[in-house]
Order: C-alpha cells, then structure tokens, then sequence
C-alpha cells in the first residue's frame, strides 16, 4: 500500500484541506451554530473568542484522513468521478459518521442523535466533496 504514496497528488490533498477547514467554519459557525450548540447544551455560552486549537486543530485532525484517503484512491486506481464519489461514500459512513456517533455517544455529550446527525452531516459532506475535489487533481 505504502508503494502508492508518492503517487498521491498533494495539491489535491491540500485543497481539500482549505476546503474542509473553510467548510468547517462555516458549517459551524454560520449555517449551524445554535444547532451545534443546542446539541451541546451551550446555546448562549459558546465563547465569543474561541482558543486557537479550534482553528488549527481540525485542519490537523482531517489531514491524516484526507492522506489516507488520497492514498485509497490511488491504490484502488479510483479513475471516475463515480468510483471517487463511491469511496467518499464508504470512507464518510464507515469511519467519519460511524466515529461521530461513537464520539457523540459519551456523557459529554447531552444530545447524542443531534450532534451526531449534525457532525456527521458535516463529515460526509466534506468527504464527499473532498473526494471529488482529489479525484480532479489526481496525477494521471
């Protein structure tokens, strides 16, 4: 598997990575934020200025994801815009949705179903389109 690694297209990896940290931000704290919060019990408490790991911390976490995914794609000779969007589709329910709701499912988190039906609806629609985007950039 390793053999594929230098066949990775970075640049694909890197713009997934702008794209899911900007879709992050926005997802969460335009489109979603009382929802987020409601499933948080944080509804009027979230900090007006969060510390900085909420800015650099999910770009770090995503990236290990978008690399081994970018490295499926290549190893499974993923060619079609379908087959690239079939392993979004795998990858986004059996390891991000699926790790939602075993993260949402903990006494942290007071709302399990919503958090995880909102994160998880985040999850794969940045996978999903993350493939897409590395599936155009990939090397040929």
């Amino acid at each position: 598997m390793l053999k594929h690694f230098s066949k990775i297209s970075w640049l694909g990896v890197f713009l997934s990575l702008v794209f899911f940290s900007f879709f992050g931000w926005l997802y969460f704290t335009v489109v979603f934020p009382d929802q987020y919060a409601t499933s948080l019990d944080k509804l009027g408490k979230m900090a007006a200025k969060p510390d900085p790991i909420y800015f650099y911390g999910p770009p770090l976490t995503i990236l290990p994801t978008l690399i081994v995914t970018a490295l499926l794609m290549v190893a499974l000779n993923t060619s079609t815009l379908k087959a690239a969007l079939e392993l979004g589709l795998i990858v986004g329910l059996g390891y991000l949705v699926a790790n939602t709701f075993d993260i949402a499912i903990n006494p942290n988190i007071p709302h399990p179903g919503p958090y995880g039906v909102l994160v998880g609806g985040f999850q794969m629609i940045g996978i999903l389109v993350s493939c897409s985007i590395m599936w155009k950039f990939r090397k040929k």
